[in-house]
């Protein structure tokens, strides 16, 4: 099975981009911190970030459901730390996600196999862990093809 999940972004300002989600969900702002952006919605990291710690919840949720458990209204923080490459560009270079159970972890009795299956249902943090390839294309204003797709890194 493969599906594909689409997403718009427009540049609105400086590093400030509209993120179309389509048309059920509702567009956000994203935005450079300074002195680049105005930190007028969150930066690309703290999107990466809420979607790894998003993915991981929503896994543990998933894998304590197969068990007919639920870790009641959890939270979640991701950390991601910010560095230079060799090349002393900024990347990404790990990111730590702290999962706080909503309800006491002895009322959770199949807890310790839903964590042993929690990671392997996580779309997100698997695939970001594993390197995903990205094809990158760029084109003009007319849709003409100024670089065709070509893989990073």
């Amino acid at each position: 099975m493969s599906d594909q999940v689409s997403v718009s972004i427009t540049r609105q300002d400086r590093y400030r981009f509209l993120v179309d989600f389509g048309p059920t969900i509702d567009a956000m702002v994203a935005d450079e911190p300074a002195p680049l952006g105005e930190t007028a919605g969150p930066s690309p990291s703290q999107l990466l970030g809420a979607a790894v710690a998003n993915c991981l919840s929503a896994s543990l949720v998933f894998a304590c459901n197969k068990f007919r458990e639920d870790p009641g209204p959890m939270t979640a923080t991701a950390t991601c730390e910010i560095g230079r490459n060799e090349k002393n560009r900024l990347r990404v270079l790990g990111i730590e996600v702290t999962l706080a159970l909503g309800v006491a972890p002895a009322g959770l009795a199949h807890l310790e196999r839903a964590l042993a299956q929690l990671e392997d249902f996580c779309t997100v943090s698997q695939s970001v862990r594993a390197g995903v390839p990205i094809r990158v294309a760029v084109v003009g204003p007319d849709g003409a093809v100024v670089r065709p797709a070509l893989a990073m890194g």
